[in-house]
């Protein structure tokens, strides 16, 4: 039986996306060699790399519109670093908003190379919710957020408007909802949450904001050299690529963010309506932060926790238990996940009410 899978990342792909990479490492394109064998340089694995960085910005509506697209490695993690190396000036300062685990370990980068300001913070309610009416100084190299916090189960709802270069981590909830995605300057993203297996990670990038720090940055962490050697400045990453390229062709043959969008929301409003109608759960986020992509919630009775663990897992469901940091449950919602998987889960919830 195919597992419900709830797990925060890597986490569920399309089931097509199984397939057809299965297939590719058999025979790669009627190769007779495995993509994981064959040349990052070859004819075949670039006109892969070219395909996946342009439906990055034909989904996200970028095209045209100065921005490129690079696959790279080191995860969001070297992200953290690679974003103030290159836009933080030399004595200049750059402004964080600290949302959770991650944008917490962003901001810890960021002070190696200049004043970093935390502008809000929600650190001390265990970021149980977004920080509103900040400010944000005009001076800052840039401003950084984190679209979605996966540990906490909230997520941006609404955008600062800012004259500075915004930038975004959407590790989590890239490609899950329209947005004006031209508002932000540099996005990154690591691919194993909603776009590929964990192994690259997605940069898109303003290329009007770059080289204007004054650093001398190394040739690995330099962005303007990724974007001179189209993501080929070193080996890439070639199967998650593949993966990650596979799983954009999926979501464009079903209809783009915007279809998305709508299944993830039916998702989630039927998550959150069992979560705050059933009398043995309540959630944890703010009702209005909360993330459609990471649903995070709690037994008001933890006496009740064997019983409910015992059924949830019988009922094929996988990656459920909650981060530390909250505990509890955490259901992660990302975009392949099927309506029908909620349905089991909100099953399972309503059994467990009609038996205590």
């Amino acid at each position: 039986m195919k597992k419900h899978n709830y797990s925060a990342g890597p986490c569920i792909l399309p089931q097509e996306v199984f397939e057809k990479s299965a297939q590719a490492i058999l025979n790669f394109n009627n190769s007779d060699l495995s993509i994981l064998e064959i040349s990052h340089r070859s004819k075949d694995f670039v006109a892969v790399m070219d395909e996946a960085r342009a439906l990055v910005l034909e989904l996200l509506g970028l095209e045209g519109k100065g921005y490129q697209a690079l696959f790279l490695a080191g995860g969001a993690s070297l992200e953290f670093l690679m974003v103030p190396y290159n836009l933080m000036k030399i004595d200049g300062k750059a402004a964080y908003l600290d949302t959770g685990t991650w944008a917490n370990n962003a901001i810890k980068e960021a002070k190696s190379f200049g004043e970093t300001m935390v502008v809000a913070s929600s650190k001390e309610q265990n970021y149980n919710h977004i920080p509103k009416d900040y400010t944000i100084p005009a001076d800052a190299s840039y401003f950084h957020c984190t679209s979605n916090n996966t540990i906490f189960g909230t997520q941006i709802k609404s955008f600062p408007n800012t004259n500075i270069p915004v930038v975004c981590d959407m590790s989590s909830d890239i490609f899950s909802r329209t947005l004006d995605f031209s508002k932000f300057d540099l996005i990154y993203a690591g691919a194993q949450k909603n776009m590929g297996p964990a192994g690259t990670t997605l940069v898109v990038v303003k290329e009007e904001i770059l080289g204007k720090s004054g650093r001398n940055i190394p040739s690995m962490l330099d962005y303007e050299k990724h974007i001179k050697s189209e993501s080929m400045y070193n080996t890439p990453p070639v199967f998650p690529v593949y993966a990650s390229l596979l799983t954009l062709q999926w979501l464009k043959n079903l209809g783009g963010i915007t279809a998305i969008e709508k299944i993830n929301e039916a998702k989630a409003t039927l998550l959150y309506n069992e979560i705050d109608r059933n009398p043995l759960f309540k959630g944890t986020a703010a009702v209005e932060d909360r993330s459609t992509m990471n649903a995070t919630f709690l037994l008001n009775d933890e006496s009740h926790a064997p019983i409910f663990d015992k059924m949830w897992k019988e009922a094929g469901i996988s990656g459920l238990p909650g981060h530390r940091s909250v505990g509890g449950y955490r259901a992660s919602m990302y975009n392949a996940l099927p309506l029908e998987s909620v349905q089991v889960l909100v099953d399972v919830m309503q059994t467990l009410e009609k038996n205590i």
